[in-house]
């Protein structure tokens, strides 16, 4: 049995691309408070036509930072800032308050789901109520 022969091959020539950071670092970028905000409102719009992830990709955003910047803004943190002012971490009464308002709007919504469908179960009460009503109403018929 032979085995291969490894042969090497010196290249010193240049790459042809130049790389994904041939310009260097990035400065990370920052975001106001209302540029925070408009964000929060155009991905809300876009979850609504379920393209909330082709927004993320083409604003370059993660999901973890509107989820941040959700918590900031249901803590009332986002209001009112000018911009370049620092925002800071929540205090421990703002993140409640952020879980308790989250926490009330699930609650409103299985409030409103369960109202529509307790009228749906009505109405089929109903329905089904006026149709065993006729059945009894009405007489067999005599076979000839």
């Amino acid at each position: 049995m032979s085995s291969p022969s490894v042969i090497a091959v010196r290249d010193d020539s240049p790459m042809s691309s130049p790389g994904p950071r041939a310009g260097g670092p990035t400065s990370r970028r920052s975001f106001s408070p209302a540029q925070k905000l408009a964000h929060l409102a155009a991905h809300d719009a876009a979850i609504k036509n379920n393209e909330g992830g082709a927004y993320l990709r083409t604003e370059g955003l993660y999901s973890s930072q509107i989820t941040e910047w959700r918590k900031l803004r249901d803590a009332g943190v986002l209001a009112g800032k000018k911009p370049g002012e620092k925002i800071g971490r929540l205090t421990p009464e703002q993140a409640a308050i952020a879980r308790l308002r989250r926490q009330l709007n699930k609650t409103e919504q299985r409030l409103e789901t369960s109202g529509v469908a307790l009228e749906i179960m009505s109405k089929m009460h109903e329905l089904l109520e006026s149709l065993s009503k006729s059945s009894r109403d009405e007489t067999p018929c005599a076979l000839p």
